[in-house]
């Protein structure tokens, strides 16, 4: 999916300047846990979080997330934006909850890329 249609589905603005607006985004993760996009995101993904601290961007350039987009309408400290510019990552904001972000962008056709976890028998939850 362009990154053009992902700004209008999910009514985003711009965060970073320069964004190509032509790039494709292969699918999508949403997560406040940085451990668990570490764990469970797929590379050229595009990551949903209502974090919007510096450690977010680190978290996306070693998970190789093509798109960042913060949540709730919230903003990235000016910390944030300058790290994600100097990385050239594109980062959006919305006002939108991720629930509905990732309900949007799943209903126009953009699929989950998070990878499922093993678990152990112990970690299982049981009735």
């Amino acid at each position: 999916m362009k990154l053009s249609e992902i700004i209008s589905i999910c009514e985003a603005s711009q965060v970073t300047p320069h964004i190509d607006l032509d790039q494709d985004i292969s699918g999508g993760f949403c997560g406040d846990l940085m451990s668990d996009v570490l764990a469970s995101i797929q590379p050229d993904s595009l990551l949903i979080t209502g974090l919007n601290n510096p450690q977010v961007v680190r978290t996306a350039l070693i998970a190789d997330v093509r798109l960042l987009i913060i949540a709730r309408g919230k903003r990235p400290a000016p910390e944030t934006i300058k790290l994600a510019i100097a990385e050239n990552l594109p980062v959006l904001s919305s006002k939108l909850g991720l629930y509905e972000l990732a309900g949007r962008l799943m209903a126009a056709g953009l699929p989950s890329l998070e990878k499922p976890l093993a678990f152990n028998k112990k970690d299982r939850f049981t009735d």
